[in-house]
């Protein structure tokens, strides 16, 4: 019984790492993530939908959700305004299907 709690326990801790709730903010400093949103697909390691409900916003698959305030977000993101600068480079997609990662090695940004 106790290594079922344990299981679950762990479950719901690792869906958690992986989610994608975001808030953007105002200083550098404060990012845990800096990052350049690119002009071209082509360009970019992460491929990012946002999405419009904050349940949909989970794993970590280029779905986001920009929440509202700062104690309820995942990762912390600056857009930085050189390319230079930036950590991780995104581009927004229309389409939900075409969310996701182009650079897998930039992955453990978001976990």
């Amino acid at each position: 019984m106790k290594a079922f709690l344990l299981t679950v326990l762990c479950l719901q801790m690792t869906a958690n790492f992986f989610s994608q709730k975001i808030y953007s903010v105002d200083y550098e400093s404060r990012a845990d993530v800096k990052v350049f949103v690119v002009d071209y697909e082509s360009r970019a390691d992460l491929l990012v939908y946002k999405e419009k409900y904050e349940s949909r916003a989970k794993g970590n698959d280029g779905n986001w959700f920009f929440v509202d305030y700062e104690s309820r977000a995942d990762k912390k993101i600056y857009f930085v305004k050189y390319e230079s600068r930036a950590d991780l480079k995104v581009y927004f997609v229309k389409y939900e299907s075409r969310a996701g990662w182009k650079n897998s090695s930039k992955k453990q940004l978001f976990y």
